[in-house]
């Protein structure tokens, strides 16, 4: 008898090509998007006063009399290189500008992560092992209140209370390149609880409802029949059969704690992407939009397509077919 080969490897690649698809077409609407803003760039970056001779070399220097078709071939094909142009605005490399802003937001999209997932991993656990109960309506009750707020309210209302009233925190989040790690977690800390406030109620609700259709299974029953204690049965034979919609759900919240950052790092001053982001659009840097705008969504596909493959790998039908 032969066995069948694992459909996985074809699987895996096929989200791969799907992936880099959908991020070369989401280049693309980011590219034509900043084309289709009005008004002349080069005149909004120089300003009124600039003269048709110097308004002539900026779009010389930058290729602006290129077609745009053009333009966009050759942005595409050195940002893959990992060359994104020059800034209008400071005429430095694009690279140079978000190289410390990016790892700041990826710093503190992490930090908010590393609180978030465990706390809803616990409190979904909690709330299905007291399905009905009043603590699961207060879990469930509480994380729907905190979500039902926009980020900028939560960030303004823990500025409120731990940076004006009690004096804990700082309420901007003021880092540096030097900073030591301990200092840099104390003062992004009030950023980081916002975000993890915000995504916390999302990742509670799917541990939650994976693990009570689990706990209504046959296999589950059985086993807390054999004599097994309750969170035994859930840690051993109802979490890791559960880890495809929990996974799934945390990949896409981490994704929303990279490309949602931005409302976040504003409110408190925070020197990430997104505040670099927010500061090219209103200098009309579009070189720097285009880049954060880019990393922002593959970071967000990357993800996807992580969550994706985690799916898969934990099917025990791909794993082991017959």
């Amino acid at each position: 008898m032969t066995s069948k080969v694992s459909p996985i490897p074809g699987l895996v690649l096929r989200r791969l090509a799907i992936g880099t698809l959908t991020l070369i077409v989401v280049s693309a609407v980011i590219f034509w998007a900043v084309e289709l803003l009005p008004g002349d760039l080069a005149t909004e970056v120089l300003g009124q006063a600039a003269t048709p001779e110097t308004i002539a070399a900026f779009k010389t220097q930058f290729g602006l009399n290129d077609p745009a078709l053009t333009r966009y071939f050759g942005w595409l094909s050195a940002a893959v290189q990992g060359d994104f142009g020059l800034s209008l605005a400071t005429r430095r490399p694009v690279a140079d500008l978000i190289g410390d802003r990016a790892f700041n937001t990826f710093f503190l999209a992490g930090y908010a992560a590393l609180i978030a997932v465990p706390v809803a991993i616990v409190l979904g656990l909690i709330a299905a092992l007291h399905r009905a109960s009043l603590l699961d309506r207060w879990i469930s009750s509480a994380t729907l209140a905190v979500i039902s707020f926009p980020e900028f309210f939560v960030a303004y209302i823990l500025i409120l209370v731990f940076a004006v009233q009690l004096g804990w925190f700082p309420s901007l989040a003021s880092v540096t390149p030097t900073m030591p790690l301990g200092e840099r977690l104390y003062v992004s800390f009030l950023p980081a609880l916002t975000m993890v406030m915000i995504v916390t109620a999302h990742m509670m609700r799917m541990t939650r409802a994976a693990i009570v259709n689990l706990l209504a299974l046959p296999y589950i029953e059985m086993a807390e029949l054999k004599g097994m204690k309750r969170w035994w049965v859930i840690a051993i034979h109802a979490l890791p059969n559960a880890v495809a919609p929990i996974v799934t759900v945390i990949a896409l919240n981490l994704a929303y704690l990279i490309v949602g950052v931005v409302l976040v790092e504003v409110v408190f001053v925070y020197p990430g992407l997104g505040q670099l982001l927010v500061d090219s659009v209103a200098k009309r840097d579009m070189p720097v939009v285009q880049a954060a705008c880019l990393i922002f969504a593959a970071t967000y596909i990357l993800l996807n397509l992580l969550a994706d493959v985690i799916a898969i790998l934990s099917n025990p039908r791909l794993m082991h077919p017959r």
